[in-house]
Formats: structure tokens, sequence, C-alpha cells
């Protein structure tokens, strides 16, 4: 435990500082007059406030994507955006995003990035309304995924900074059933609004409604606080004012910082981890669902696919913070949750593949409605099942990276990383 602990305190900045600082005296010494300041520059509150503009944004864009093809007929052009997404995402947090948050603070970095979720299901309105709109989704999806870096490094940032190991398990918990909060009622809604749908597109309404709830949750990142404005609650690292001065000698020192981040070993240690987090996305949403379901029952599995998210978010979360475990045997009894669970799950999904090959070779998809019974159930339960080890494996993973460090600067590389 004393190992885990002084390893834990040598990741760390040179641009942060701790409890002791003028910095973090001076949080907090500070006498707010006004209550909603008070509530605002509450670390639990920040952990909130992200997690409903998550719901807001990546919620409902999940619950597009997660029709199948996000919801159009051919699910190609909804494919390349997918690949144009996470490609222009991987470029971008570690080499851009995580480099710069520390001068651009999570307000910034989320107004910045919040805005290219609409955008991009404004191109998906687009392309069922016009000939040829499949070049502006796929354009759209790129811009989508260097939004989404600036998104999800300040969220994974705030997330395992603004909490400590006894809270951090429940934080996730709590993330994680609020996000996906957003994509469980997407999908919810989109089933009812497409249920006697016959053309195998959702309705222009679905997509106008997603983009205005997502412009809704873009306009909440204003409230956002960086680590030097909480309030006493907070007792992790401050970004000290001087280091966010943009200018060459600061920049040179963060570019070596974030070397030494990159490459450190603890850290080369996870990367097969963070690579296999987000791999399976476009097979298990564009293939087992977009290619097994109609339309209104993609959108009914989507709603039981987030449904699984949230439970099992939650479920490791609490696992994660069990005060009667220590932290390393927490870490451990994770680990081989995921382990267990992965061959059992996955087990089923390569049964489930050799039974949908033969499908397609006889010209089969798209055809099965959740009235038919066992030959529902079966596909069913599995897409539920890769959702529930989808959130224990997110969790896992964002639960180590604040057990690496509490500073926001190390951990908007490392998140940037994943």
């Amino acid at each position: 435990m004393a190992t885990i602990k002084s390893a834990q305190e040598k990741i760390s900045s040179p641009d942060t500082v701790g409890e002791n600082s003028p910095d973090h005296v001076a949080a907090r010494t500070l006498k707010q007059k006004n209550i909603f300041a008070r509530i605002r520059r509450d670390p639990w509150f920040q952990i909130i406030l992200i997690s409903f503009i998550a719901f807001c944004n990546p919620g409902m864009y999940n619950a597009l994507t997660g029709m199948g093809g996000s919801g159009q007929v051919d699910s190609t052009v909804s494919a390349n955006a997918n690949v144009a997404t996470h490609a222009a995402t991987a470029g971008a947090a570690l080499l851009v995003v995580g480099t710069l948050y520390k001068y651009l603070g999570p307000r910034l970095s989320l107004i910045i990035g919040g805005w290219t979720y609409a955008l991009y299901a404004g191109a998906l309105l687009n392309s069922i309304r016009v000939k040829n709109g499949g070049p502006f989704v796929i354009a759209s999806g790129a811009l989508l995924g260097l939004g989404a870096a600036f998104f999800w490094v300040a969220q994974g940032t705030i997330m395992v900074t603004y909490t400590n190991d006894q809270t951090r398990g429940r934080a996730i918990g709590v993330f994680w059933v609020t996000f996906n909060l957003g994509g469980t009622i997407g999908s919810l809604a989109s089933f009812g609004l497409n249920y006697h749908s016959k053309s195998g597109t959702v309705t222009d309404s679905t997509y106008i409604a997603y983009i205005v709830i997502m412009l809704f949750g873009w306009a909440l990142s204003v409230m956002v606080c960086s680590t030097e404005s909480l309030s006493e609650k907070y007792h992790g690292h401050r970004i000290a004012r001087e280091s966010k001065a943009f200018n060459f000698g600061n920049l040179r020192s963060t570019m070596i910082q974030v070397l030494r981040i990159v490459f450190d070993w603890r850290n080369l240690c996870l990367y097969p981890m963070f690579y296999n987090a987000n791999v399976f996305y476009s097979y298990q949403q564009n293939d087992v669902n977009g290619l097994t379901f109609n339309l209104r029952t993609r959108s009914l599995n989507g709603a039981l696919y987030w449904i699984a998210q949230m439970a099992g978010g939650l479920l490791m979360g609490l696992i994660l913070d069990l005060h009667t475990l220590n932290r390393r045997t927490r870490a451990i009894t994770g680990w081989a949750i995921l382990f267990i669970t992965g061959m059992v799950i996955w087990g089923g999904g390569y049964q489930f593949q050799v039974w949908d090959d033969r499908r397609l070779a006889l010209g089969l998809k798209q055809d099965i409605d959740y009235k038919d019974g066992s030959k529902f159930l079966g596909p069913m339960f599995l897409y539920f099942f890769y959702g529930a080890y989808d959130s224990f494996w997110q969790a896992f993973c964002y639960w180590i990276m604040g057990a690496r460090s509490r500073d926001p600067v190390v951990n908007a590389v490392v998140v940037g990383a994943y």
C-alpha cells in the first residue's frame, strides 16, 4: 500500500501546486457570498454537471449511433464517419488537447468541442434530405472527432481529478448512470417515433430533437470550473497561475512534460487496455445491432444497451470504492471481474457471429423484430451484456487513471492517450 501511494505522489506536474500553496490556501479561505457560486465551485457539483453535459452531448450521440448506421438504411456512410471520428480523436486527444489542456482549462475545452455533436446530427439530417450527403457526414464525423477529443479530455480529467480514492468509484458510477441515461432516453424516444416506420431511416423530428438537446448541453459548459476555482472541499493539485501563460518557455516545458508522461513505463502498460476500450463500437452497433434487427428493434436494443451500461458502471464503481479492501486489492478485484466476464460474454459473441454469418449468406439482414420471440432474445441479451461489459472496462480504466495521479495536467495527458 505504501509503495502504491509513493508511486502516485511522484506522478505530479511542476506546473501544479499542492494543498499548502498560496493558491490552495486562498481557495480554502475564500468566502463566497453568493450561494450559487458556492454550489458551483463544489467538486461534486462539477462531477454532476459534467455528467449532465455528457448526457446531452455524447449521450445523445450514442443513442443515435446505437440504432445501427445512425438510423440510416445504408450503414456504410455511418461506418466511414465512425472511422473519421475515431481517427481524428486519436490524433488530436494526445498530440493537441492533452498538451493544450493546461492553457485552455475544462470550460474552454468543452466549449470548443461540444457543438460538434450537434453538427454531426445535422449532417445526418441533411443526408436524408439531399442526394450525395455522405461526404458531408464523413467530414462532420472528422470534425466531431476533433471536438470529441477536447470534450473527453476535459470530462475525464474532471472525473478522475476532482475526486479521491474513497469517492472516485462512486463518481465514475454517477457519471456513467447520468451519461448513459441520455442514450437510454434517446433510444426510447427513437423507438416511439419510429415504431410504425417502414422506411429503415429515422424521422426528421428524431434528428431535430437530438440537435436541440445537444446544443443545450453545450451551453451548460460555461458553468464548468477548473481546479484553481474549486472550493476548499477539493484537496488535489491546482494549476499554478504563472504556468498557464501561453509563451515559448511554458510551451517547451509542457511538451517535455507530456513526453515524460506518455513514455512513463507505468502508462505504457496501460495503453493496450486503453486501445481495447474503444475498438469494438463500430462492430457492435453497425454489425450486431445494425445488420440483425429492424429499425424499431434497433432503437429498443439501443435503450437496453445503455441501461446495461448504467448498471455496469454503477456496479463496478461501487466495487472499486469498497472501503473494506485496500486499493491494491480493489484493483485486482476489478481486473478479475473484467477477465471472467470478458471470456463469458465475448465467447457468446463468437457463437452469435457463426450463426449470423450463415444468415447473411442467405441474404437475411435487418429482419428480426422484438416480437419474434426466441430468435430476438438471444442476440438481444448478447447486445445487452456487450453494453454491461463496456461499462465495466471503461469504469476500471478511469479508476486506474485516477489512482495514478490527482494532478490535472498529468491526467489530461493520460486521458488524452486513453
